[in-house]
């Protein structure tokens, strides 16, 4: 009876001591897991605190950062405008042959610069012979006609002549002189010198010459080629006069006058901007589009453009002061706008993003204003801004995963 009696003490003794133990061990393990629960928060906090991006002084160099406080900014509203680069009326040349010839040779290509009178072409044909025969036999008639006037104007005066052969004689002697000059005249068109002609040279060719100095466009005849004497045998296009012409649509009509700049850009030279004044605008409207036409004169004109190129240019109507920054310093999220704060620490800078409402645009500047205006002496990073957006949705990404 004694020997069941402690059997049955010590197996309660036992599992006591076996509960003892598990609940210490549960005591431990929720420790830990309170611990676990601790560190991760503690890595939560940081990533809060780690909003933004930062650099070392080696990617900072690398990425040619640019970092400065922000100042005001003359900056101009833009009406857009495009168009075509021409030049005056005054400063293109046709060439026509004045006669039906054909071309003994041609003397330029195209591209070639000509001075004003240089031979371009030299023109041969009969027809060309004959002008000079028909005026030297005209003068020469003249010359003879010429002083039978003046014996029957003699006679007439003296009393001796009739008045009806003096009046035949300088009726036919006005007409001869007339009618020389008038060939003379055509001679000098095909630039030929009538009194070379009178001492009885005969040119065989005569050289076709340009009206203005300019640069040879286009050459539309071949060596030996008949050209009737309405042909367009070459264009001369004086580029140093070239100039905008924009067209302005009628809504943006009302802001665009006299002396404005205008900024614009060639097709051909998309990095080059270039700055024109405008100098006249046109009093009526293109039917199609509704437009009207503005010539501006070019200021910084750098020798490379041509007649006919298409433009892209901001017409700039109004300047105010407001702050700004580079357009490279802006970068959009959503329906929002962003530029970073830059601060440097021990050793490295920091960015962090602020919203800011864009302003008008004028070249690469933008303007902006803030939610909260920043101290005057914030600096922020004036490039690079859609990079520094990347690394910090990078970073955002990592630590949530």
């Amino acid at each position: 009876m004694k020997k069941i009696i402690y059997i049955g003490v010590f197996t309660l003794f036992t599992s006591l001591l076996s509960c003892g133990s598990k609940d210490s061990n549960n005591a431990h393990s929720d420790h830990e897991t309170s611990e676990e629960h601790h560190d991760d928060h503690d890595e939560h906090g940081d990533h809060e605190e780690a909003e933004g991006v930062h650099l070392k002084p080696s990617q900072f160099q690398a990425l040619q950062m640019k970092v400065d406080t922000l100042s005001n900014r003359l900056m101009s509203g833009y009406v857009e405008a495009n168009g075509t680069l021409e030049v005056p009326p005054q400063n293109e040349a046709a060439l026509t042959t004045i006669v039906g010839a054909n071309i003994a040779s041609i003397e330029v290509i195209e591209g070639d610069e000509v001075k004003k009178g240089q031979v371009v072409a030299y023109l041969s044909h009969p027809n060309i012979i004959k002008m000079q025969t028909d005026y030297l036999n005209a003068y020469s008639n003249s010359n003879y006609l010429k002083k039978n006037f003046e014996r029957q104007k003699t006679l007439y005066d003296s009393g001796v002549g009739s008045g009806a052969n003096f009046q035949k004689a300088e009726a036919e002697y006005d007409a001869s002189k007339a009618l020389a000059n008038g060939l003379g005249a055509q001679l000098q068109l095909l630039h030929l010198n009538p009194k070379s002609i009178q001492n009885g040279t005969i040119f065989q060719r005569v050289g076709l010459r340009t009206p203005i100095e300019g640069f040879v466009q286009k050459v539309n005849v071949k060596t030996g080629q008949y050209v009737a004497p309405e042909t367009e045998v070459f264009e001369i296009v004086n580029t140093h006069h070239v100039h905008a012409d924009l067209m302005v649509f009628e809504k943006d009509v009302h802001y665009v006058k006299k002396g404005q700049n205008v900024r614009f850009t060639v097709q051909s030279f998309p990095d080059d901007e270039l700055i024109a004044e405008i100098y006249s605008v046109s009093k009526t409207f293109e039917e199609n589009p509704k437009a009207v036409h503005m010539h501006a004169e070019i200021k910084n004109d750098k020798g490379h453009l041509i007649p006919g190129m298409y433009i892209k240019g901001k017409i700039q109507i109004n300047e105010s002061e407001t702050l700004a920054i580079p357009e490279e310093a802006i970068f959009k999220e959503g329906d929002s706008f962003f530029v970073f704060k830059a601060e440097q620490e021990a050793d490295e800078w920091k960015f962090e993003p602020i919203e800011v409402i864009p302003g008008s645009k004028d070249g690469n500047w933008q303007a902006i204003a803030f939610l909260e205006a920043p101290d005057k002496t914030t600096q922020f990073a004036f490039n690079n801004a859609y990079y520094l957006s990347a690394e910090m949705k990078k970073a955002s990404a990592g630590h949530h995963h």
